[in-house]
């Protein structure tokens, strides 16, 4: 029974609301969401969320306060029975997140998080794919700077090469142009976790290396061959000049090939898609990909190592922290995805946001991501289970993204 035929108390909850993007998620809300959409606000603390709420002003002054721990399954199943859509910015979600995907797949609500963890995406659609199609929950991983760029990027590649007769999609690369931006103290924790996990598990790392490791059935997609992550500098004039691995392409690439699994690969049986991100030409580009490239090296073989982690510990933002109201207003994101299609056509999607991208545009990103599950459900692709941005959202979210101030513009190469 699809959230629509259910009578619940909530349209949207936003659980770990008292963390740092759980406050920016909420304060988006209370500005962005429509008149009489019915919000509250969930976590641990009833004195935090209380806090949380008193700084939102009159739009959220009676938003109701939910207190729900990630480990009390109880509470949790009666988080998920009073809501259309719970956004949860808890993490890391490897160790925490599970119940609350249980929870939401038993009861028929919709989902949105922000991981950017593939073990745990993993195991979320291990666990509760089947029971989420059977109560029609659509369980949206992956709703911020990581993945929905990537994602909706290449679907809309999809979209116009189809409209316009143009073949299936091919060679495809995203390049991130530009960007400024804090690093996450969540993201640099999922990290730890994941790599802990690693470590001691093979099962772990050999999911974590498999280009196709979110697939639904990895026995119809190819062997690893062309698709491996992209190590070190590369050189394309097309692209810009010298370019490096982009971080989190470990993580987009995989959504996008489940994305085009979900789909029947309907982008096409021959999609090749990569991640990076742009050095530049001469004569400071070959430094400035080296610089990428090495520092993504350093940080993973220093977290994976306990002496060189308590270094990095001591340097890196901890989990919520984050850059102030002015760095976040200061920051910024460009990304270009550029595809070849099989009739030899040549388009590119540009996708911008001001904001710090893990933060001020991850917040716009997952709250309308909400906002669409809740009051868009019947202009929604037909889906439900364990999905992505793309396969569960389609172009409503994109259309509310650039009603956001986002852009998403594609054309002929």
């Amino acid at each position: 029974m699809s959230t629509t035929e259910q009578s619940r108390d909530h349209d949207v909850v936003i659980f770990g609301a008292t963390g740092f993007v759980g406050k920016l998620t909420a304060e988006y809300l209370a500005a962005a969401a429509p008149a009489g959409t019915r919000i509250a606000l969930a976590g641990r603390s009833a004195s935090k969320l209380r806090d949380t709420l008193d700084a939102l002003g009159p739009a959220a002054a009676d938003w109701p306060l939910i207190v729900a721990d990630s480990a009390d399954r109880e509470a949790l199943d009666a988080l998920a029975q009073s809501t259309k859509v719970v956004a949860t910015t808890v993490g890391p979600y490897h160790r925490h997140g599970l119940p609350l995907v249980e929870a939401c797949a038993a009861a028929g609500t919709h989902y949105a998080d922000l991981t950017g963890e593939v073990l745990f995406m993993r195991r979320s659609i291990d666990v509760a794919d089947a029971a989420a199609k059977a109560s029609g929950a659509r369980i949206v991983h992956t709703c911020g700077f990581d993945s929905i760029p990537s994602d909706l990027g290449v679907f809309l590649l999809h979209e116009h090469a189809q409209a316009e007769g143009l073949g299936d999609l091919q060679d495809t690369t995203l390049v991130v142009v530009a960007t400024r931006g804090g690093v996450s103290g969540g993201t640099v924790d999922s990290m730890r976790v994941q790599l802990d996990e690693v470590r001691v598990d093979k099962a772990s790392r050999k999911l974590m290396v498999d280009p196709y490791g979110l697939s639904p059935d990895r026995s119809r997609e190819p062997s690893f061959g062309d698709e491996r992550d992209p190590m070190g500098v590369t050189f394309d004039p097309e692209l810009g000049g010298f370019l490096a691995p982009f971080v989190m392409g470990t993580v987009n690439t995989r959504v996008v090939r489940r994305s085009n699994a979900l789909r029947g690969h309907a982008y096409g049986r021959r999609l090749r898609y990569r991640e990076l991100m742009l050095g530049g030409e001469l004569p400071l580009g070959p430094v400035k990909a080296a610089a990428i490239a090495g520092g993504i090296g350093v940080l993973v073989a220093g977290l994976s190592v306990p002496p060189t982690r308590k270094l990095l510990d001591r340097v890196l933002p901890a989990p919520g922290e984050g850059p102030s109201e002015a760095q976040r207003e200061q920051g910024f994101f460009k990304i270009a995805v550029h595809a070849e299609t099989s009739s030899g056509a040549r388009l590119v999607c540009k996708i911008s946001a001001p904001g710090d991208p893990g933060y001020k545009a991850t917040a716009v990103m997952l709250g309308e991501a909400a906002l669409a599950l809740a009051l868009d459900e019947e202009r929604l692709p037909a889906a439900a289970g364990v999905l992505t941005p793309s396969t569960a959202l389609g172009t409503v979210l994109a259309d509310r993204l650039r009603a956001a101030g986002h852009t998403y513009d594609v054309a002929p190469a």
